[in-house]
């Protein structure tokens, strides 16, 4: 049902990375998705949303997590505009 990449622990967004072969899209970004865990209510809009799978799941449940794998990530900012929690903002790249 959802892509997985067999490289990366934990699940991969249902539109898995970009096609069938992982473009390394975070050179590419001007901004990048920071998270605040505390917002955070693991709805994982975030993660169905990302067009290039770069929003992870990790951990087991109760414990999961949402990881940002910013090597794939390419500031799209799709993911902080589906956050209704405001757990994701859009910051410039360091």
């Amino acid at each position: 049902m959802f892509a997985q990449d067999e490289r990366y622990p934990g699940s991969v967004g249902p539109v898995g990375r970009a096609g069938n072969v992982p473009t390394r899209t975070g050179g590419w970004a001007l901004s990048q998705p920071q998270l605040d865990y505390s917002r955070c209510n693991r709805c994982l809009l975030c993660w169905i949303y990302c067009p290039d799978g770069s929003i992870q799941r990790t951990g087991a449940d109760g414990e999961e997590r949402l990881v940002i794998d910013y090597l794939y990530c390419k500031g799209c900012g799709i993911c902080e505009r589906e956050c209704a929690r405001g757990a994701i903002v859009m910051q410039g790249r360091e």
